[in-house]
């Protein structure tokens, strides 16, 4: 699922838990709102990820308590906070796509 948000409260603690985080790439994002859905609560920020990754992002505000374990993608804002009515990104901003991965830690060190 394609998310605007990670947070440790979508994780299941009730043993340990393998959190990787990487780079991942527009296509990475594309692929996986086509794959899995979107998971982006913000309309303005889902509007705006439609143009950039050229395929539909519907808001959809969801709360994953726990997130479905496995691999998700989280795109994270980097910029001013978006105008009201935001169509597209104001200048300077960006989003950065991230592979976000958890499992239970198998290894339990």
């Amino acid at each position: 699922m394609l998310l605007n948000a990670f947070s440790l409260n979508m994780l299941d603690i009730s043993g340990p838990v393998r959190v990787v985080v990487s780079q991942a790439s527009v296509e990475d994002a594309r692929r996986e709102v086509i794959d899995a859905g979107s998971g982006v609560g913000h309309p303005q920020t889902a509007a705006i990820l439609t143009a950039v990754l050229g395929t539909e992002v519907a808001p959809n505000r969801v709360s994953l308590d726990p997130a479905p374990r496995g691999r998700h993608i989280v795109v994270q804002y980097r910029g001013p906070r978006l105008p009201e009515g935001a169509t597209e990104l104001p200048e300077g901003a960006r989003f950065e796509f991230l592979r976000v991965e958890f499992w239970p830690d198998a290894l339990g060190d």
